[in-house]
């Protein structure tokens, strides 16, 4: 709980008008809350008397109250900014997930081969409305620039699940934005949606996340065959690493699952419930982290 101590307090929880030295001074500013954090607020007030002098109360009851998560419009501001960091679109033709072999193992004993969606986690920004309440699969896309092909390394795990991309990406999906981070790196991560249109996933996103245009956004995009016989194009961005939720099971039955080449990296180099750099530039909006 953070505790906050002001002269006057109003627009509770997005705004607190503060007083900045101890009474009778008469300083104000305006405080930027963190998202999704727990507050408790004393108020005092001080009337100056006609002999110059203040009568000063006493401290309020203690109020408490919580931010709550991004607004749609703070995303947008997340989204501007990620924008300017994605780089250029280079092709790409499978999903992909690593895990270690006891995953795979229980998805196929104790699931049916079927991989269930689980609940995001707190990783990335604080304030993201998908965090600890939007259940998925997570799959990467980022290809190698020299081969084109996903890199043979995974801090993950040893084992590779591949998917087609239209598998997952098709005119019958919705994407969302959902955050835009970094690990004290100077590489960002984008985190996305995929929903199937009509789905629980895309109810979600859909009043909480904004929604981007399959065939032109700066992130991951589908292009329809533009002749018979042509295949559909399917591109990401270059230059940060994509997180991409599917919010519906996939069976291992649409992919193969494969060892990777590359040496396995330490675990320590993964994403799960990494904190976001609060003091970073580049990913960080005015309202907190």
């Amino acid at each position: 709980m953070s505790p906050l101590f002001c002269s006057v307090l109003q627009d509770v929880p997005t705004k607190l008008v503060a007083k900045a030295v101890p009474l009778p001074m008469a300083v104000r500013g305006h405080w930027f809350l963190s998202p999704r954090t727990e507050y408790c607020v004393a108020v005092q007030t001080a009337v100056r008397q006609p002999d110059g002098d203040y009568l000063v109360s006493e401290w309020s009851q203690v109020v408490e109250f919580c931010t709550g998560d991004y607004a749609m419009e703070h995303l947008q501001q997340l989204l501007d900014k990620a924008k300017g960091s994605a780089g250029r679109l280079l092709k790409f033709t499978v999903f992909y997930r690593n895990q270690q072999p006891d995953y795979f193992d229980y998805v196929r004993k104790e699931c049916g081969g079927l991989m269930r969606p689980a609940l995001k986690d707190n990783s990335g920004s604080h304030g993201s409305p998908i965090n600890a309440k939007l259940q998925g699969v997570f799959f990467s896309c980022n290809t190698e620039f020299d081969t084109g092909l996903p890199p043979n390394d995974s801090p993950y795990g040893p084992l590779r699940f591949q998917i087609p991309a239209g598998l997952l990406l098709n005119p019958d999906i919705c994407l969302y934005f959902a955050d835009f981070y970094c690990m004290y790196t100077a590489y960002h991560y984008v985190v996305l949606v995929l929903a199937p249109v009509g789905s629980e996933g895309d109810t979600f996103c859909r009043t909480r996340l904004p929604m981007l245009d399959l065939s032109s956004n700066p992130f991951l995009t589908y292009t329809a065959p533009q002749r018979q016989g042509e295949e559909p194009l399917y591109c990401h961005a270059s230059d940060v690493i994509l997180e991409v939720l599917f919010t519906e099971p996939v069976h291992l039955d649409q992919g193969s699952v494969e060892q990777i080449s590359g040496h396995h990296q330490l675990m320590s180099l993964t994403t799960a419930n990494a904190k976001k750099d609060p003091s970073c530039k580049v990913c960080n909006i005015s309202v907190g982290r």
